[in-house]
């Protein structure tokens, strides 16, 4: 590249670049007497039919550009159209007469700018010229000045109820909803709601059970093991459920461990504590089946379960059995509000028995009731003294 500081050649200056009027109150788009197109006219003459740009400076400025042409580089130039459109544009803004400008500085060699793809050379010469700096620079800011005005004009915001669209006939950007319209909302109820119910909740409730359910008495035992949590004697206990129970068996594992291992229970004081297992001898089955199956497994011991659908220890087998209709349904005693003391007194009775203790009736007129009184059935026995329902043998 020929660089102007080897031709003794004073730089030049890069060309005053008038403003355009996008921001004022112009037409800019609309074509003029020795203007651009804009965007709807002729186009513009091949610009090999107008003279350089920059003819008129200074005769060592010319000699630099005729020998940059004799070997054979040609001297870019901004389409002329962008350059009469500063010039010739009705009511344009003008500003002030510069001042003295201070002397510039040295040229710097720019960064070569990419080859252009296709079109016509800017010279005779045939060559694929590349630009110097000032020259460059002003075709660049001028290419650029138009498109942002264009782009004004055209996309300007709606601010007058026109639908988006702008004075260039365009229609302003869409932007996307951040919410779908229509799009449903959940409710801090509903995803309370959605939550899993708590083990306080669970055993609160009630199920349904047919009070006459009569199923295979096959039964699977419920996986997993549970370490004793407490000290003194330990009793392992297994946990088997009927198989068809329409019931939680895990629920049910979990209430009698945390039943026998509360210090209400029967590991009162130290006096022993109670571990789950899954296989292996076990000191204790507890079992929850169908009242059909319950009631042949307590005839094994010679006990009738059939009266009051209740439940029982079957002494003569491993089975401490759990009627599942008690155990959905509960008893008028405890009520539908009670339920979860309920399930805790069925399995600390009918453990207890296990344990060899016996029934027992009330005390005293308005005392918790014994654990080993039959709540299922009464709160008092043969007209004597009524005691409040309880679950725990040391409440």
């Amino acid at each position: 590249m020929i660089r102007p500081q080897e031709l003794n050649v004073p730089p030049q200056a890069h060309p005053e670049h008038r403003e355009h009027d996008a921001w004022g109150a112009g037409d800019w788009t609309t074509p003029g007497p020795g203007r651009g197109t804009g965007r709807s006219g002729e186009p513009p003459s091949d610009p090999e039919d107008r003279p350089p740009y920059g003819a008129g400076s200074s005769d060592a400025a010319s000699e630099a550009t005729r020998q940059l042409h004799a070997g054979g580089r040609a001297v870019p130039r901004p389409r002329q159209e962008y350059v009469d459109a500063f010039d010739a544009a009705p009511g344009a803004h003008r500003p002030a007469a510069p001042g003295p400008r201070p002397e510039p500085g040295p040229v710097r060699d720019p960064e070569p700018l990419p080859a252009p793809t296709g079109g016509k050379s800017a010279g005779k010469g045939g060559g694929k010229g590349r630009t110097l700096s000032g020259i460059a620079a002003a075709a660049v800011v001028t290419v650029l000045a138009v498109v942002v005005g264009s782009q004004f004009i055209g996309g300007e915001k709606d601010h007058g109820g026109t639908g988006g669209k702008g004075d260039g006939g365009r229609s302003a950007p869409d932007v996307a909803p951040t919410t779908a319209p229509g799009a449903a909302t959940t409710s801090p109820g509903a995803a309370a709601s959605a939550e899993p119910a708590s083990y306080d909740q669970l055993m609160a409730r009630q199920y349904p059970l047919a009070p006459d359910l009569a199923l295979s008495g096959a039964f699977s035992t419920v996986p997993g093991h549970q370490a004793a949590p407490g000290k003194g004697r330990v009793m392992r206990f297994r946990v088997d459920v009927e198989k068809g129970l329409p019931l939680d068996a895990g629920l049910f594992a979990q209430t009698v461990f945390k039943t026998l291992n509360d210090p209400r229970s029967w590991g009162h004081d130290g006096a022993m504590t109670f571990e789950r297992v899954s296989t292996g001898a076990a000191d204790i089955v507890v079992t929850l089946a169908s009242p059909g199956t319950t009631a042949k497994w307590c005839e094994e011991s010679g006990l009738d379960t059939t009266v009051d659908n209740v439940s029982c220890d079957a002494a003569s087998t491993p089975r401490t059995m759990i009627n599942a209709f008690r155990w959905a349904r509960g008893a008028d005693t405890f009520g539908p509000q009670r339920m979860h003391e309920y399930r805790q007194m069925l399995i600390n009775h009918e453990v207890g028995h296990r344990l060899g203790h016996g029934h027992v009736g009330c005390p005293e007129q308005g005392a918790l009731a014994p654990v080993m009184m039959q709540q299922t059935k009464f709160l008092s026995l043969d007209g004597g003294p009524t005691c409040k329902p309880n679950a725990w043998p040391f409440p």
